[in-house]
């Protein structure tokens, strides 16, 4: 009897474990509203994801110190050149401090905004676990796909080119 009662509760523990580990926590997933966020800008203009509605938009969360952030980066302001005439914007998430991201910034010739993390809007797009993790969201605003690590810059414009049409 005193075995049975044990396995009926690590039964229930592993049941509430499983739960647990496949829930989405709060997570943003593809298909829902993309939440809206005011953030700090690197120049210290608050800049909204509002500002951008009717956009296709790439939100990136990324740091500074991260290689393959650096390579997307250097993808995404090539995208913003090319499409940014049709309706088309990256927003970048630095997940760094202001200092760090401004220098970074400027070294990577980054013609996007870049915004300051603040934790809260991390916070509704993840939790935000392994960098780059970059959103593609839109015109009417929906997270349209999701993407964690590296992506080559044709995914991304596949993407786009779909979006904007």
């Amino acid at each position: 009897m005193k075995n049975f009662k044990i396995a009926k509760i690590l039964m229930l523990a592993l049941a509430l474990f499983v739960t647990g580990a496949c829930s989405r926590g709060g997570a943003t997933e593809v298909g829902e509203e993309a939440p809206d966020f005011s953030l700090q800008d690197i120049n210290g203009n608050t800049v909204s994801l509002s500002d951008f509605k009717g956009k296709v938009v790439i939100l990136d969360f990324f740091a500074s110190w991260c290689p393959p952030c650096r390579e997307e980066i250097l993808d995404f302001a090539n995208l913003q050149n090319s499409y940014s005439a049709q309706g088309f914007s990256v927003i970048g998430v630095s997940l760094t401090d202001l200092n760090d991201t401004k220098g970074f910034a400027g070294k990577m010739n980054i013609n996007y905004p870049v915004l300051i993390d603040d934790g809260k809007v991390s916070g509704a797009y993840g939790p935000i676990r392994s960098i780059p993790t970059t959103f593609v969201i839109s015109k009417d605003s929906k997270i349209a796909k999701l993407y964690i690590g590296y992506r080559p810059k044709d995914v991304f414009e596949n993407d786009i080119k779909e979006l904007l049409k």
